[in-house]
């Protein structure tokens, strides 16, 4: 399946074997009205329409013995050819587990990009040889291993697409996210005050806007700490190396930096 608009500002080629998987769930609500509206295009290419004999044979067991099966290089190669038209740059993206985690800000750089172009592996995976020739960007959701690259492209081109110029409403709703200056987000809460026993915390009601923004703060970072320690040490590496760099500047007689949020003196509340 194909949906595109030739003048999108961000376009994605996906390779599959599997092209009636896609849009689905990207043809639906924020995504979907964005691909409605010409933000985003979305074309597919079907790998097995590049394989050699009649059966459109796509893989072939792996040398050296084992379970399994591997996708053929050739066929490949041949589907990234056809998909890597001068027309389309951007990164040239192979889903695996054995890839770089994707994270926040890899996403924003391929949002900021012309578009990309993913292949979607299947059984175990893609002959090395291929992965090397090309160049691949070899990114990875987590440390799961799924059926198939498709439902990780999904994700991967849903997180893109939210980025987008005009795909959000509120773009500074994106500014306070997980991730978003190396922390989790702040729990969220909403109506009725009350619920189950339960009551939405006071500061919230307060109307104390810097009051709230520092319980924010510190919620944000009570999760991060508790839940992702590697986040949280690598934010307090950061936090550390600005109160240095604050420190020498003001020696120097500058003004400091703002490398945390206006370098705000939180307390917890």
């Amino acid at each position: 399946m194909t949906a595109k608009r030739e003048d999108a500002a961000w376009r994605v080629r996906v390779l599959t074997l599997y092209p009636e998987m896609f849009p689905g769930p990207l043809a639906l609500a924020l995504a979907g009205r964005a691909l409605a509206r010409g933000l985003w295009a979305l074309e597919t290419v079907d790998i097995r329409d590049f394989a050699r004999d009649k059966h459109r044979t796509v893989d072939d067991a792996p040398f050296g013995g084992g379970a399994g099966m591997v996708m053929r290089p050739d066929v490949v190669d041949a589907a990234i050819a056809s998909a890597t038209a001068p027309d389309l740059g951007g990164p040239l993206i192979y889903l695996t587990p054995r890839g770089r985690p994707l994270t926040q800000a890899r996403v924003a750089e391929f949002a900021q990009g012309p578009g990309a172009v993913i292949l979607c592996g299947r059984f175990e995976g893609v002959d090395e040889r291929v992965v090397a020739a090309r160049g691949l960007d070899e990114v990875s959701l987590g440390d799961f291993v799924l059926s198939g690259g498709e439902p990780a492209a999904i994700a991967l081109i849903d997180a893109c697409v939210r980025l987008l110029p005009g795909v959000v409403g509120r773009r500074e709703s994106l500014d306070d996210e997980s991730f978003v200056g190396g922390l989790l987000e702040y729990p969220q809460y909403t109506r009725p005050r009350r619920w189950r026993g339960r009551r939405v915390p006071e500061v919230l009601l307060s109307g104390d806007h810097g009051h709230v923004a520092e319980w924010r703060q510190a919620r944000a970072e009570e999760a991060t700490r508790e839940r992702r320690p590697d986040l949280w040490a690598a934010y307090a590496e950061r936090a550390s190396a600005q109160d240095r760099a604050d420190a020498c500047a003001a020696r120097s007689g500058h003004a400091p930096g703002t490398g945390r949020g206006d370098h705000k003196r939180r307390r917890s509340v």
